[in-house]
């Protein structure tokens, strides 16, 4: 028997913070009390508080790891691994990694199939036990591609999809209503000159009236037969939202406009915002702010998006900006582990998994003292 004991501990439960002492025995949450342990193997946390494990259910980390620049392939066993720790390292103990499923194998833009070798490769460093964390896949759905069809369809529901979100990059509209704004992200991520950018725009569109309505449709059936979560993405108006909760959507990624975000909550939807949206104060696309949302009570769930450090950063800030700090806590635990169907994690309760982080404050910046995956120490 594998037993830890964690003391002096400010412990964030659900709707307040008590002060205690948490057991950990066989990678679960074994006892909850009051007061101090004097076991000799008691680990003093001085005062430090102790927080559920936190669940990330959108980032673009993987991706950035095994392409770390344009065109530059890294080794997927070694990508893999600095994700898994990078991830560790910041609090992160349960992570939906996001693939891009749906290609474009033709043309002049092309880019090709990666996401079922990837997810091959991922599942076999966890079977052997090589990972540090929890991990699921999230199958990003690009409806604007030629292959979305065939790529879902090499997925089964033994390979943990535990989300799939429906992508909509048509240019115009959604995440990149503003053209403007769409030429100055994709020339400076790809070095296109104005006429690649031209016929960019022109493949998206065409190939979204080709295959868009059918592509749409597949995703919705295709997340069914994974048993995944279906999640709508950059939902814009009240008719998007519309359609996503026609399609019994319960999670929206990123809605663009608080006309949309209002919608969302009408129809009950769960709204996730990117933490880097609220720590630069806005969207680097133009579109709604997350600290305006958060103050009309429209956001319910925080990803790290691009920079995973800033999931516990953006957690910390809504607790402030709300004077909740379970609260604040829980767009980053709790709400996202309903939202994700995973009842035995993101709280802190007697005989769920031990996944916990111990974080101290200094001035106003949490920092990551240590993390705890099924009660393994981890970081």
């Amino acid at each position: 028997m594998q037993e830890t004991i964690l003391t002096q501990a400010r412990l964030v439960m659900e709707d307040a913070v008590r002060d205690g002492t948490l057991v950990i025995r066989d990678g679960r949450i074994a006892d909850i009390s009051d007061g101090s342990s004097r076991a000799p193997s008691a680990v003093d946390c001085e005062g430090d508080l102790i927080i559920p494990g936190l669940i990330e259910l959108h980032t673009d980390n993987l991706e950035r790891h095994i392409q770390p620049r344009p065109r530059v392939d890294w080794p997927h066993g070694p990508a893999i691994l600095a994700h898994d720790g990078e991830l560790a390292s910041v609090g992160v103990t349960t992570v939906f990694d996001a693939m891009r499923v749906g290609s474009i194998p033709s043309g002049k833009g092309r880019y090709l199939r990666y996401a079922r070798p990837l997810a091959t490769e991922l599942m076999e460093m966890r079977n052997v036990g090589a990972l540090r964390i929890s991990h699921f896949l999230h199958l990003r759905a690009e409806v604007c591609s030629e292959t979305l069809e065939q790529e879902l369809a090499e997925f089964t529901p033994e390979d943990r999809v535990g989300l799939v979100s429906v992508m909509d990059h048509t240019p115009g509209q959604r995440q990149f209503r503003d053209i403007s704004k769409l030429k100055l992200y994709v020339q400076g991520k790809n070095n296109m000159t104005d006429a690649d950018f031209d016929v960019h725009v022109s493949t998206l569109r065409t190939l979204r009236d080709q295959h868009g309505d059918r592509h749409e449709r597949v995703a919705v059936s295709e997340a069914a037969r994974l048993g995944a979560i279906l999640a709508s993405h950059d939902d814009t108006t009240r008719g998007q939202v519309q359609v996503s909760a026609d399609h019994g959507i319960r999670l929206a990624e990123f809605p663009t406009t608080h006309e949309a975000a209002e919608a969302c909550h009408e129809h009950g939807i769960a709204v996730m915002m990117g933490a880097p949206n609220l720590i630069r104060g806005g969207s680097h696309s133009g579109n709604v702010a997350a600290h305006d949302l958060a103050e009309a009570g429209l956001l319910d769930i925080l990803s790290s998006d691009y920079v995973p450090s800033a999931l516990l950063t953006g957690a910390f800030l809504l607790a402030d900006l709300w004077g909740d700090l379970p609260r604040g806590i829980s767009t980053v635990t709790g709400a996202p582990a309903r939202s994700a169907r995973l009842a035995d994690r993101g709280r802190i309760d007697q005989g769920l998994h031990a996944d916990l982080v111990r974080v101290a404050r200094i001035g106003q910046m949490p920092v990551v003292r240590a993390v705890w995956s099924h009660g393994r120490r981890v970081s």
